[in-house]
């Protein structure tokens, strides 16, 4: 009996080292001191970068969690993020995600940042078409050097484009939306400038000199325009100002003319009887 009570002893160190070697669980303790907050559903805002974590735990009782941070971390499975319907901010970078199936049901989701995991063909993102506010999807990012392995294709970008219409941002630079027409312009011009440049010999014009495309002072911080609203609570202010000081003008007369009056009066101490 004490031979098989050893055993069992070391079976649980044992298994107590391989959970220690696996990695990190969220537990509701973890959360509370990471954050503060007494219960689960208070948490709005999460940032657990480089905890070692490997186990989404209880993660999917945080119900009402919108902006998470899980970068830097041993996460393979993300199955309690299926829980989380009011996520719009989830970055995943630098972690060892192959399967993005519970992600589908993010519905709020609108910013994924999984760069530096393991997605290696659309397949696997096929899953992310029905959340209809994803408006930004990275999986690389050249500063941090990190990347997937559907990252080698070298139309990878387009190909994400085509799948996902509604995104306006692909590995951190712009897809459609506001702005993207001037800069698929100006890449258009770049390539077409760098094709048609002139070399030495060929009979074509030197190039002239760069004229800028705006006024010198259109740069220039121009002077900030206030609102009727605000004149008006200026005027308010300054007439409440005024009257102020001339109240404050006629205290300091009616004290001077006590003052006056009282020294006048003869002292009661001085009479004689």
């Amino acid at each position: 009996m004490e031979g098989r009570g050893e055993a069992e002893v070391e079976e649980e160190e044992e298994d107590e080292e391989e959970e220690e070697e696996e990695g990190v669980r969220i537990t509701p303790q973890l959360l509370k001191a990471s954050t503060g907050e007494f219960a689960l559903e208070s948490i709005l805002l999460l940032k657990l970068r480089g905890r070692g974590i490997a186990h989404l735990g209880c993660l999917g009782d945080c119900a009402n969690l919108e902006w998470l941070d899980l970068s830097g971390n041993a996460i393979a499975q993300l199955g309690p993020l299926a829980a989380l319907k009011s996520l719009a901010v989830l970055n995943l970078s630098r972690n060892r995600v192959a399967s993005l199936e519970p992600l589908g049901s993010c519905h709020n989701l609108q910013s994924l940042n999984i760069a530096g995991n393991l997605v290696s063909s659309l397949q696997q993102l096929r899953c992310l078409t029905g959340l209809r506010r994803l408006e930004s999807l990275r999986l690389r990012d050249p500063l941090a050097r990190l990347a997937n392995p559907l990252c080698a294709a070298p139309a990878y970008r387009a190909a994400l484009a085509d799948m996902f219409p509604g995104l306006k941002a692909i590995d951190g630079e712009r897809v459609s939306g506001r702005g993207s027409e001037l800069y698929q312009l100006c890449r258009d011009l770049d390539s077409s400038l760098g094709r048609g440049g002139g070399g030495a010999g060929t009979g074509t014009e030197p190039p002239r000199a760069a004229q800028p495309w705006v006024e010198a002072s259109f740069w220039e911080p121009q002077p900030p325009r206030r609102s009727s609203i605000m004149e008006e609570a200026y005027k308010q202010f300054g007439e409440v100002l005024q009257e102020c000081r001339e109240l404050s003008r006629r205290a300091d007369d009616t004290i001077a003319q006590a003052e006056r009056a009282l020294s006048s009066r003869p002292d009661p101490n001085s009479f004689v009887f």
